[in-house]
C-alpha cells in the first residue's frame, strides 16, 4: 500500500501558514481546526518548515509565553521530512516511529506540497489492511470446512 491511498481516502488538504504569522495565530488554528501541525509555507505550495503543537511547547518551556507573539518561522522545524505519492505506508511509518514525528508532509518531484498524513492516518491504514486480512483468512476457513 502506498501513501496515494490514503491521500484518495482522506483527501489531499495541506493546512499551511506563512512563516512571518504570530505563533499565538498558529496555536489558536491548530486548536480551532483540531490539527496538531502546519505546514510553513509561504505561498501554500512551498515547502519552508513544519510548526506543530510541540514545537510551540518548547518554545515556551524554554523562552516563556513572550513567544506567543512572535513569529512562526523563529520556532518552526526547518528539516522537514517529507514523503512522495508513491512511497510505501510501511516506509513512512518506520520513519515516523524512527525520528519520532506524527506529521509527513506529502511532496510532488518538484517540491510543492500535494498532502499531508498523520501517524493516525498510517495507524487506521494499517487496521484496515488487518481488518481486510482476517476477514479473508475467516472466509478461507469457512469455505475448506
Amino acid at each position: 500500500m502506498n501513501v496515494e491511498h490514503i491521500l484518495a481516502s482522506k483527501g489531499r488538504e495541506v493546512r499551511t501558514i506563512r512563516p512571518d504569522a504570530s505563533i499565538e495565530e498558529a496555536l489558536h488554528r491548530l486548536r480551532t481546526e483540531r490539527i496538531g501541525s502546519l505546514v510553513v509555507s509561504g505561498n501554500g505550495t512551498d515547502l519552508v518548515g513544519i510548526l506543530s503543537d510541540r514545537d510551540i511547547l518548547d518554545a515556551i518551556a524554554d523562552h516563556g509565553t513572550d513567544v506567543l507573539g512572535g513569529s512562526v518561522g523563529g520556532v518552526m522545524t526547518k528539516k522537514v521530512f517529507t514523503c512522495s505519492r508513491d512511497d510505501r505506508v510501511s516506509a513512512i511509518m518506520a520513519l515516523m516511529t524512527d525520528r519520532r514525528i506524527r506529521h509527513v508532509p506529502v511532496v510532488e518531484k518538484d517540491g510543492r506540497l500535494c498532502g499531508m498524513i498523520s501517524i493516525g492516518d498510517v495507524v487506521k491504514q494499517r487496521l484496515e489492511e488487518i481488518e481486510s486480512e482476517a476477514n479473508a483468512l475467516r472466509e478461507y476457513v469457512t469455505s475448506a470446512m
